[in-house]
């Protein structure tokens, strides 16, 4: 087993109330399967440290980071004010209707960030290597310029360019299986040619992007609301001809599990199972073509058991050598 797990210290701590569903609560749910499953005896563990400023600029504008960090300090010391969703009495300071910064959420998003960079340095030190980030808050859909959907920073975006700058690599492949839309991701890396972003995602659905692509770097696969696993199968399938061709020397995972069919915040009718085909299908691509080294990032996922169980799944697919 090489699969390594990072985890943000302030993870936990970033919390905008009880009815807010990308709550700390996912974490605790992902821990408990992967002690469960004694998949947490197995794997190495790491705590991932905030990432340093500079390379937020690697996906992001940086009068849009500036803004975040002053942001981040009003609710360290603003008017109190309601939460969204709770009602409790909190400094929060709310970029959009559903993404709000409170004391803890700017280093938490800063360890999420940090965490891909760390796994990107620790999978590339070495081969057959396999890295899962069980960080929050998310990052898919933020933008160049602005917060969404719960994310702040592209974790995965940041993830992809730190690897191609550090490590000088010409071809690094974003798979993102999350139920919504990484409009994100695809409207930052749309026409950098260097990396290739497949992508399937409930549609029309939140956030009500990508159909069409935006550039040809870009593979994307909407699915009905109702969709069934062997349906995605299908309808993924010719990924993996597509990734071996242009030859990845890394691949990253926009590891979303709220397609699962218990999520409450979707429509899609995916099981474990199909969380496990998927990554042992990426694991074999990678052991092809860049040695086994896969960087896997947590995004959606709500329902607390049905993540917990997909994470496990996912993480036994992608450290199972495909001769196994």
């Amino acid at each position: 087993m090489t699969v390594k797990i990072y985890r943000g210290l302030h993870g936990t701590k970033h919390d905008l109330g009880n009815a807010h569903p990308e709550s700390p609560d996912r974490l605790f749910a992902i821990d408990d399967q992967l002690l469960a499953s004694g998949l947490d005896m197995v794997c190495e563990h790491a705590d991932a440290k905030p990432i340093a400023e500079a390379h937020l600029q690697l996906a992001h504008d940086p009068n849009y980071i500036k803004s975040v960090f002053e942001r981040a300090a009003q609710a360290n010391f603003g008017d109190k004010a309601q939460t969204l969703y709770a009602g409790e009495k909190q400094n929060i300071a709310w970029l959009d209707e559903d993404t709000g910064l409170m004391r803890h959420s700017l280093t938490a998003a800063l360890e999420s960030a940090g965490a891909g960079c760390e796994a990107v340095d620790w999978v590339m030190s070495g081969e057959d290597r396999q890295a899962f980030c069980a960080t929050r808050p998310p990052g898919h859909h933020a933008t160049y310029d602005s917060a969404m959907g719960f994310c702040f920073f592209n974790n995965i975006v940041i993830a992809a360019r730190y690897a191609l700058q550090h490590y000088e690599l010409k071809r690094v492949a974003i798979v993102d299986f999350d139920v919504h839309h990484g409009n994100g991701t695809e409207s930052i890396v749309a026409g950098d040619q260097r990396i290739m972003l497949l992508s399937s995602f409930q549609h029309p659905f939140y956030p009500h992007t990508g159909s069409p692509v935006l550039a040809s770097n870009i593979l994307s696969v909407p699915l009905e609301a109702g969709t069934t696993g062997d349906v995605f199968r299908n309808k993924v399938q010719h990924w993996f001809d597509a990734i071996r061709n242009f030859k990845p020397e890394l691949i990253l995972v926009s590891a979303g599990f709220d397609a699962h069919a218990e999520d409450p915040m979707a429509h899609l009718r995916l099981v474990e199972d199909d969380y496990f085909w998927i990554s042992q299908h990426l694991r074999a691509i990678a052991d092809e073509c860049c040695s086994g080294r896969i960087v896997s990032m947590l995004e959606g996922g709500y329902d607390l058991s049905a993540l917990g169980r997909s994470v496990v799944a996912h993480i036994k697919g992608m450290s199972q050598h495909h001769s196994e």
